[in-house]
């Protein structure tokens, strides 16, 4: 089955469930549980909500919370789904802004204003407000965001100093990402391998230039940046508008990667290892991601490493990525439950989970400190996540946008590695879109 086709059932059982279930009225109290907060991660990055866990435990004696761990995004999407399905959902769940507004539309998170108001720990003025405003839904804070990370690249600066490449600057171009990518592609004896085309399997990669997987939210602030859009509308999305020019000449550009230049690794590459474990591994170069992999990257003990902004078309634009923490309607440990959310975003939870590498924090000061610019902990250039705060902007909440997101990835995929005509890429996006785009819901 599927990953939309999965979607589309959990969203019919949350239609058809949450009125028997009595999931939109709350509950009654239970004082005694652990708060029950579900999350999905690495290794890495659940060994750092543990991280906060046993910290806030200790500061507040008599709070407990049980972490939740889900093996993935799919993983915490069905769990999430099911568990309000059958009336015994989580307390807590950490969600990405991208992914919360099908539970969103169906009432499934508590609005948090009235709490917010009345605390005397949180002030949403210390927050950055592109990440608070990215989990608002029909004029409510329905979620906290704990994080204002955005794109990066991470580039291996031990391969650089050894092939003598300059390593990348801001203000860098697409052009010199690519010129970059394909001096760092190399051959087992280290020699520059150009195109596609191997001379013999000695001439096969042993290291590829750059890794950066074929979706949307690392076409868009691209598109962004060379003056086009990714949708009609960014509060009313009806289509997807990669038909302009500005979006064409980035969409080839991207396909350009594999089949003009062949510094990506292939389908059948990426399939044998994904590209963060690739570069864990010292084989890729340079990979477009966001600061949730430096929790996994920090146990990297064989090469240096560091983080470049984006690439620049035009002008410097990001794309915000933002998780938070959203407590659902149907929690029978809400007080409890908020008393953890407030320890979690306030200045001494996020100095915890920052100095962990998960995140950029959401809390402007906290950002600002040696929790997250820490020096002595890479990546050194940690600053340039927070230079590209300014320019970042936020992809659509629409309730169906996992599933737009989900059939987007098969089509980018097939053009990038298949090389698909790219008018017949963008139609097949557009026809196969609107629909979605026609069933979901805007907050």
């Amino acid at each position: 089955m599927t990953l939309v086709r999965t979607r589309q059932l959990f969203a019919l059982a949350l239609s058809a469930l949450l009125a028997v279930t009595g999931c939109g009225s709350g509950g009654g109290s239970s004082a005694g549980d652990p708060v029950k907060l579900l999350v999905f991660g690495a290794p890495e990055e659940l060994g750092a909500y543990r991280t906060l866990i046993d910290a806030y435990q200790r500061a507040r004696p008599g709070e407990r919370v049980q972490l939740i761990e889900a093996s993935d995004r799919k993983d915490l999407l069905a769990r999430l789904a099911t568990s309000v399905a059958g009336g015994a959902p989580p307390d807590l769940f950490l969600m990405n802004y991208r992914f919360y507004g099908q539970f969103a539309a169906k009432g499934v998170v508590e609005p948090l204003d009235e709490r917010i108001a009345a605390s005397s720990v949180l002030d949403p003025a210390d927050y950055y407000p592109v990440a608070m405003e990215a989990f608002r839904w029909d004029g409510a804070q329905l979620c906290l965001p704990q994080n204002v990370s955005s794109l990066a690249v991470y580039y291996n600066r031990s391969l650089f100093t050894r092939y003598g490449v300059a390593e990348p600057q801001a203000g860098w171009t697409w052009n010199d990402l690519v010129a970059t990518a394909t001096l760092m592609t190399r051959d087992d004896r280290g020699l520059v391998i150009k195109g596609t085309e191997a001379e013999g399997a000695a001439r096969l990669p042993a290291v590829h230039g750059l890794g950066v997987e074929p979706s949307i939210i690392r076409l868009a602030p691209l598109v962004w940046s060379n003056g086009g859009e990714i949708v009609d509308d960014p509060d009313r999305p009806t289509r997807l508008t990669l038909d302009s020019p500005a979006a064409r000449e980035v969409l080839r550009n991207l396909v350009d990667l594999r089949q003009a230049y062949g510094v990506v690794p292939s389908d059948a590459e990426v399939e044998a290892e994904d590209d963060e474990s690739r570069f864990l591994n010292g084989r890729l170069a340079m990979l477009m991601t966001s600061r949730r992999a430096t929790t996994n990257f920090r146990t990297i003990t064989g090469f240096e490493w560091d983080v470049a902004p984006l690439p620049v078309y035009r002008q410097p634009v990001g794309v915000l990525h933002s998780d938070a923490y959203c407590m659902t309607r149907g929690s029978r440990n809400k007080d409890a439950a908020w008393r953890f959310m407030e320890y979690a975003m306030d200045e001494e939870g996020q100095r915890i989970i920052a100095a962990t590498g998960r995140t950029v924090p959401s809390h402007v000061e906290v950002s600002r400190s040696p929790a997250f610019l820490d020096p002595d902990q890479p990546p050194r250039n940690s600053q340039a996540f927070l230079d590209a705060i300014p320019t970042v902007r936020a992809l659509p909440t629409v309730s169906t946008w996992p599933e737009i997101e989900d059939l987007s990835y098969g089509i980018l995929e097939n053009a990038m590695h298949r090389g698909d005509k790219l008018d017949d890429v963008i139609r097949e996006l557009d026809t196969k879109s609107r629909p979605m785009f026609a069933r979901g819901e805007n907050g």
